[in-house]
C-alpha cells in the first residue's frame, strides 16, 4: 500500500462506513468535475459523468489494490467514463477551463474594464483552442500543465505506457503552441 492520506478512508468505506465514502467524494470531487468537464458539453453532462464516476468507484472499491494513490484510480475511472460519454454521444468538449480562469481571476479584476473585457476575451479563445485539441492530446495536456499530475500518475489514468504519455504531452503542447502561433492578434510567441 502507498502512503495516500485516503487509505484509512478507503479502508473504513470497504468496511460499510458511508460517511468515509462521503469524505472521499468531498475531497475528490472538484478535480473529477475539472477532467469531467473538458470532456463533456455543459455542466450538466459533466456533472452527469461526476456521479457516474463516483457511483462505478463505490462498486469498484474493492478492486482498488492500493498500488497507486486513491486520487490515481479514480480519475482513471473519471478519464475512461467521459471518454465513453464522448465517444458514446459523438460529443466535443465545449465547457469553460474552470481551471484556467480560476487561475488568471484576479488579473481579469485587475485594470479598468476595457482591460479586464480583453482579458476575458483571450480566456475564451484560449478555452476553444485547447478545446481544438484532440482528445488524447487535451487530456495529457489538462491533466499535467492544469491539473499537475505527475507523468506515472497521468500513465495509469489513461492507461497509456509512461512513454507514450511523454510523446502526447510533447505533440500536443507542439501541437497548441503552433494553433496559438496562427493567431498573432491574441498571443505573440517568437517563431
Amino acid at each position: 500500500m502507498t502512503t495516500d492520506p485516503d487509505q484509512h478512508l478507503v479502508r473504513a468505506a470497504l468496511g460499510g462506513d458511508l460517511r468515509a465514502f462521503d469524505q472521499l467524494v468531498e475531497r475528490h470531487r472538484d478535480v473529477v468535475f475539472r477532467v469531467a468537464a473538458r470532456f463533456a458539453g455543459s455542466d450538466d453532462q459533466a456533472e452527469d459523468i461526476t456521479q457516474d464516476t463516483f457511483l462505478r468507484a463505490f462498486h469498484r472499491l474493492e478492486c482498488y489494490r492500493g498500488e497507486a494513490p486513491f486520487r490515481t484510480w479514480l480519475l482513471s475511472i473519471a478519464h475512461n467514463t467521459a471518454v465513453t460519454y464522448v465517444t458514446q454521444t459523438g460529443r466535443h468538449a465545449t465547457q469553460p477551463l474552470e481551471a484556467v480562469r480560476e487561475n488568471v481571476a484576479d488579473s481579469v479584476a485587475v485594470g479598468g474594464p476595457a482591460e479586464q473585457l480583453e482579458r476575458r476575451e483571450r480566456l475564451a479563445r484560449l478555452d476553444t483552442k485547447i478545446k481544438g485539441l484532440g482528445p488524447r492530446h487535451r487530456a495529457v495536456l489538462v491533466l499535467r500543465d492544469i491539473e499537475g499530475l505527475s507523468y506515472e500518475e497521468i500513465a495509469r489514468i489513461t492507461d497509456a505506457p509512461l512513454g507514450s504519455v511523454k510523446a502526447r504531452l510533447y505533440r500536443a503542447r507542439e501541437e497548441f503552441v503552433d494553433v496559438l502561433r496562427h493567431n498573432t492578434y491574441d498571443w505573440e510567441l517568437p517563431r
